[in-house]
């Protein structure tokens, strides 16, 4: 089951879950993910139930925010919030599934892991859950959705913190600079050490380094 939702221009940002909360809904949760992109490490989703009268200036999609600034963010967002559920997929369940299905699975074990169950979703994006619930997706719902943009947020700022600790088991890639995005140093680093264990060995940057018959 899924509403129609548009906001008009000016809309508070937590017009979504308002507009929800009145229809009869009372856990309304948003959520995101981090990291489907990059050549290395997990895709990790968070949702977030915020409470009705929340309010945290600042707070907005994780992208367009300074990584000082998601820090600051994080713990008020994990004060504050309701619930606060996370999950991820690995590179090998990205390998075996593909980035969509392996981001989907970790937007599902998010919800999972929420203290209150959700009776609504709102989702970023373009890709419903393949769940009962009664959900919403909304493109670029991290910068029209206080609950997505907390989602996005802590998505991002549990999953940098990941691979700055990927950087110390695995050394030499850089995790901790690029968290595991296609830079120049870090594709060279790959071209001359050869994939480690948490590269994802279907993606384009590294499968061509990964030798015929070898698993990661």
């Amino acid at each position: 089951m899924t509403l129609e939702l548009f906001p008009s221009v000016g809309e508070h940002p937590l017009h979504f879950e308002r507009r929800l909360q009145r229809q009869g809904y009372k856990v309304v949760a948003g959520i995101d993910e981090a990291g489907r992109g990059p050549l290395a490490g997990p895709v990790l989703a968070a949702a977030v139930v915020l409470p009705k009268h929340f309010e945290l200036p600042g707070l907005t999609d994780s992208k367009k925010l300074s990584p000082a600034a998601r820090e600051r963010l994080f713990p008020l967002i994990r004060q504050q919030a309701l619930a606060v559920g996370i999950g991820l997929a690995g590179s090998v369940e990205i390998d075996q599934l593909n980035i969509l299905q392996a981001t989907l699975q970790a937007m599902l074990r998010a919800v999972d892991r929420l203290k209150l169950a959700p009776d609504y979703l709102l989702i970023d994006g373009i890709t419903p859950l393949p769940q009962a619930l009664p959900q919403q997706t909304l493109k670029k719902g991290d910068s029209r959705s206080l609950s997505i943009a907390a989602a996005s947020v802590v998505a991002k700022v549990v999953r940098d913190r990941l691979m700055v600790h990927y950087d110390r088991r695995f050394p030499g890639y850089g995790f901790a600079g690029h968290k595991g995005y296609g830079s120049a140093a870090h594709r060279q680093a790959i071209a001359e050490l050869g994939p480690c264990p948490i590269h994802r060995a279907t993606f384009r940057g590294v499968r061509e380094h990964v030798p015929a018959g070898a698993s990661l």
